[in-house]
């Protein structure tokens, strides 16, 4: 499985129906499982971001499908960042010889 952080930002949109979040979000992780991808973690955040989650994906495609289903949700936009464990850094680290 690959890691993914995703940054998010509610739109007008999903500010306006901010007391559904938790809703949405568990509605969310159900879609995420349509997708081939598990919604590992998410938290609410004070700052530059409102939500922060953790997804692992079982490829590239699998998890920019769920990333463009959640947009288009037109609740929130989505930064999506792949992230790499220690070992998989390592192997990285050894192509460059």
């Amino acid at each position: 499985m690959l890691t993914y952080i995703t940054l998010v930002h509610f739109t007008q949109q999903g500010i306006e129906n901010v007391k559904d979040t938790v809703k949405r979000a568990d509605a969310v992780k159900k879609t995420a499982k349509k997708f081939g991808v598990d919604m590992t973690h998410i938290y609410w955040t004070q700052g530059q971001y409102d939500l922060v989650t953790i997804i692992e994906a079982k490829d590239e495609k699998a998890a920019a499908a769920f990333g463009l289903a959640v947009g288009s949700s037109g609740s929130v936009r989505m930064e999506t960042l792949r992230a790499f464990t220690k070992s998989e850094m390592g192997g990285i680290l050894k192509a460059l010889g």
